[in-house]
């Protein structure tokens, strides 16, 4: 896997679980009974972003750590999820 690709995998994965993480321990202000005025009763009240920041970045890394570690050993490969046989049949040469 090319640095550039594991960026990107990493990038991909950690907005993916941002957007999971941030409804979690929501308090909307609604709920909270404060209401600014001009907002939503739905925005939320006290979003404690910085610690769902170091939430997401934490499993990120352990997710993407699993999955970089999966393509490097070749556990799964492209042609393993070939299920309609559309790949052409690998191209071996005399030595392997």
């Amino acid at each position: 896997m090319a640095i550039t690709s594991a960026i990107v995998l990493f990038a991909v994965i950690w907005f993916m679980v941002l957007f999971v993480v941030l409804p979690l321990r929501l308090t909307t202000q609604g709920e909270a009974g404060e209401i600014v005025p001009g907002t939503h009763s739905g925005a939320p009240e006290g979003l404690k972003l910085r610690r769902k920041v170091v939430v997401t970045t934490v499993a990120s890394v352990v997710i993407w750590l699993i999955l970089f570690l999966v393509i490097v050993s070749e556990m799964i490969s492209v042609r393993d999820i070939d299920w309609f046989n559309r790949m052409s049949p690998p191209i071996y040469d005399r030595d392997g």
